[in-house]
């Protein structure tokens, strides 16, 4: 957690660029033992992988966007990025229930709980408007982004 925490950090800081910099590195550290990809393959019938990928990229490029707002202080915009794109309305726009339906159930389960999480995220984002305080936000964004870690790490399509 204090991980993402500073992950997020740097990026809100300008650290966009600092953090690929630092991950291209790391995958280049020859110190660094290689592992098998130890991930489920998880096989899509051939015309939802490109959709599915490309949603994913937008989902990825959403939170940047998001992180952008935030660092600017436009916590309203942030959240509504969250929900629009990432949120529990925005299922349809990926169409969730097709491409659901070739997910194991711990696929399922991690998207929902990302969509639920970011749902969550916007209104803490709203609340900061009235508030001034960023931790729930922060917090939030977190969550989400975890939920996004956690199925990247378990899982993989092509």
């Amino acid at each position: 957690m204090r991980i993402l925490v500073a992950i997020v950090a740097a990026v809100l800081a300008g650290g966009g660029a600092t953090l690929a910099v630092a991950q291209h590195h790391h995958r280049h550290d020859s110190s660094v033992p290689r592992t098998p990809d130890a991930r489920q393959f998880v096989k899509f019938p051939a015309a939802l992988v490109e959709d599915t990928l490309a949603n994913m990229r937008d989902h990825l490029q959403a939170l940047q966007e998001i992180q952008s707002q935030l660092g600017m202080g436009h916590a309203d915009k942030a959240a509504s990025i969250a929900e629009t794109r990432l949120g529990m309305s925005s299922l349809g726009l990926h169409g969730a229930a097709e491409v659901s339906k070739h997910m194991p159930q711990g696929m399922q389960d991690a998207g929902t709980a990302m969509h639920r999480a970011a749902s969550r995220f916007a209104i803490a984002a709203q609340d900061t408007v009235v508030t001034g305080d960023l931790k729930p936000a922060f917090a939030g964004l977190a969550e989400i982004t975890a939920q996004c870690v956690g199925c990247h790490a378990s899982y993989r399509i092509k």
